[in-house]
């Protein structure tokens, strides 16, 4: 990805974290996703006291571009609060996987903005798909 546009991904992750719903864990994550359409979705992680009804900020992001419309996702990037890189959860994972290929980029950042980056099919290998790609 260009500088330029990871520059971009980076910011609105980083807005996006700053209006995480994180009472319980005071874990503040934001996330940015590229659609395929070439635009930038934010998300933020929302928080619930029924902790199984939380959110996480890969997938709302996510949520936000398909509500526009896209279908497919090219690049995800993920900051946290903390020193290490944050890598999304299995969860997360899947949801990425339903809308992206294995080939697509995703960013994993600490709070700093320093970021390693991998691609979806090394971090879910066995990407579980109802139907076959392709047909």
């Amino acid at each position: 990805m260009a500088d330029n546009k990871k520059k971009l991904l980076l910011a609105a992750a980083r807005k996006a974290r700053g209006k995480a719903y994180a009472p319980y864990s005071n874990f503040r994550v934001g996330a940015a996703v590229l659609g395929g359409n070439g635009r930038i979705y934010s998300g933020c992680n929302v928080e619930n006291a029924s902790f199984g009804l939380t959110c996480c900020a890969e997938r709302n992001a996510v949520f936000a571009m398909v509500a526009d419309g896209e279908k497919r996702l090219r690049e995800v990037l993920v900051i946290g609060g903390n020193a290490g890189f944050l890598p999304p959860c299995g969860a997360c994972r899947q949801v990425l996987a339903e809308f992206a290929m294995p080939t697509a980029r995703v960013h994993m950042c600490d709070a700093k903005g320093t970021c390693r980056s991998t691609t979806l099919g090394e971090l879910l290998p066995f990407i579980f798909h109802l139907h076959q790609r392709g047909k």
